[in-house]
């Protein structure tokens, strides 16, 4: 019962970093244009700025609380997705633990450009984009793992 409450508490963290993370990179990537209206408007013309902090937060939460449900997941479905052969799947789980590792890497390169402005533009907008592009994939594949085996069945 505990994991299973931790497991929906980590997902729902999840959501918030997928949404702080997605909302800056749509303002540095895709910036508020005078054609652009209403919702797509508003989704764009976010303070780009003020979700660094929520982003390394959620993501440092989101990844400990991940790091302690692992130990459960590694003992009950990841024994079941090799004994059933989904090779697929369980590659795409190893993929998940290192690019949250990479992210984890690239986090203080994250604070620090958004930090300091004069770094540059192109930089930040880089960064940003592989960060959300990795808590995308996390996110994806978290839930494909375990809509194939289940959390503790």
């Amino acid at each position: 019962m505990l994991m299973t409450t931790l497991l929906i508490v980590h997902g729902l963290i999840a959501v918030a970093l997928l949404g702080a993370i997605t909302h800056q990179a749509a303002a540095v990537l895709w910036p508020v244009s005078g054609k652009a209206q209403g919702l797509v408007r508003r989704f764009r013309a976010v303070s780009s700025d003020t979700y660094v902090g929520t982003v390394v937060a959620l993501y440092l939460v989101t990844m400990a609380l991940g790091a302690f449900i692992y130990t459960h997941y590694t003992i009950s479905a990841r024994i079941a997705l090799i004994q059933l052969q989904f090779w697929k799947p369980y590659g795409m789980f190893e993929i998940k633990e290192h690019f949250a590792a990479i992210g984890l890497g690239i986090l203080p390169l994250y604070w620090i450009l958004w930090r300091a402005p004069s770094l540059g533009v192109r930089a930040r907008a880089v960064v940003t984009t592989v960060l959300a592009t990795i808590v995308w994939w996390n996110f994806l594949v978290g839930h494909i793992i375990n809509n194939i085996r289940g959390f503790g069945s």
